[in-house]
């Protein structure tokens, strides 16, 4: 096994490979036991395999550890990690603690940790990264930097000290919604709360999109009214709207009240459907242009990085005005079809007549069988004056057809079960 220091923030993200080169996951933390007289011991890692499921690999079965890559023995208990009595998370729970010198000489805060191995094989805590307070008036400095031996610093046992949870934050800032959605859910509700705080309005909305409602509703009514709707503010309306709907109506209209006026607005006519017909399924922020724009306006508009793949898959073209409800609908330009034109082309010489809406109040069944027959990622829902007032993509679908504890499924074979008996349900077929 190999000697080599390494510091646990570099460990994280690293592959793990099995005798083979096979791929098992990736490393998302370092478990460890605190001891009495000497540093923490690590016991094993928490490992992301695929289906974004978190395990546990015991240290025992890590036979090297090197830069970019763990090898295991190849055992590995597939069964969701739970964080046992006594086990302290590095990356969760260890950095942006702080601590103080044993010397005297002030505090400083754990920005990473080196584990190394010893002698007798064991793994523990060796040298830490800390930051010391900084110097200088200038809201732009940093304190220094300085290394430390676990036996150099003890951790402030006063009760009542908030631990910082920016550290975790930064950790987290290139995981994807819903990685990090599954991330914070693995947290102790203690610490999760403590980084929900933390995150930015957006970088929480986008997170809580990709979780269960009843946590969508537990995080935000921790959090607090106000908070909470600026985070509701952030989220896609229809996602909002299904958080909003899950709260009391005085609870929902006091919300509603505290956000943004436009976007309060879309969430309450998206509130108006049930939430098992088109209406309840759409966004209602579709793209729509007129006739007489050119292939490379809409081109520029869905190149826009904070737009939703499927609503980029296509633009919907109406009559005046181009807001949602919108002028009497035209028909759709596919993405696809405007790379086979020039940009000076007008939308209104290529739309594909052959899709037709769904009224809003159509039956998600309904919606179902029409993106799987004509093999569509998405589908403008209009009313009954065919007005466009929304479109349903196909992971509006794929949410009302999975069960609602779809994402905490351990294997594939089980997703795959439920899947199927959702589409049996709804009498899709292919």
């Amino acid at each position: 096994m190999s000697t080599q220091r390494v510091f646990v923030a570099r460990l994280v993200g690293c592959t793990v490979f099995d005798p083979a080169g096979d791929r098992l996951g990736k490393v998302r933390d370092v478990v460890v036991i605190y001891r009495k007289d000497d540093p923490p011991r690590v016991v094993g890692l928490v490992v992301e395999i695929p289906g974004r499921r978190h395990v546990f690999l015991s240290i025992g079965r890590v036979t090297s550890i090197q830069a970019g890559q763990v090898i295991t023995t190849g055992l590995m208990n597939v069964r969701r990690f739970q964080q046992r009595g006594g086990e302290v998370r590095v990356m969760t729970e260890l950095l942006g603690r702080k601590v103080y010198f044993t010397d005297g000489s002030g505090h400083a805060v754990i920005e990473d940790a080196a584990i190394e191995r010893d002698r007798l094989g064991e793994w523990d805590i060796g040298q830490l990264f800390l930051r010391k307070p900084k110097t200088s008036a200038s809201p732009f400095a940093k304190g220094p930097t300085t290394f430390a031996n676990w036996s150099d610093v003890r951790e402030n046992l006063s009760s009542g000290e908030a631990q910082s949870a920016e550290q975790l934050v930064a950790t987290y800032s290139e995981l994807k919604p819903a990685d990090l959605a599954n991330t914070l859910l693995d947290l102790p509700e203690e610490r999760l709360l403590e980084v929900a705080e933390e995150l930015s309005d957006d970088r929480l909305a986008d997170a809580l999109e990709e979780m269960p409602e009843e946590d969508q509703v537990h995080i935000l009514e921790a959090l607090g009214d106000e908070r909470a709707a600026d985070i509701l503010d952030q989220m896609e309306p229809d996602d909002a709207a299904d958080v909003l709907a899950q709260l009391p109506e005085d609870q929902r209209e006091e919300l509603l009240e505290l956000m943004e006026p436009e976007e309060a607005e879309d969430v309450r006519a998206l509130l108006k459907y049930g939430p098992d017909t088109a209406g309840g399924l759409m966004t209602s922020e579709p793209i729509v242009l007129s006739a007489d724009a050119t292939v490379a306006e809409a081109l520029a508009l869905i190149r826009r990085h904070e737009l939703h793949p499927a609503l980029a898959a296509a633009v919907f073209v109406t009559l005046p005005p181009y807001e949602t409800p919108t002028g009497r609908l035209l028909g759709t330009v596919h993405f696809q079809r405007m790379l086979r034109y020039p940009p000076h082309e007008r939308l209104g010489a290529i739309i594909d007549d052959t899709v037709d809406p769904v009224q809003a109040t159509a039956s998600a069944a309904e919606v179902a069988r029409l993106l799987a027959s004509y093999n569509l990622v998405s589908v403008p829902v209009v009313d009954q004056a065919h007005r466009l007032v929304g479109a349903v993509s196909i992971d509006d679908v794929l949410d009302y057809l999975l069960p609602e504890d779809w994402r905490s499924h351990d294997g594939d074979a089980d997703a795959a079960a439920s899947v199927g008996a959702a589409v049996l349900r709804t009498g899709v077929r292919r």
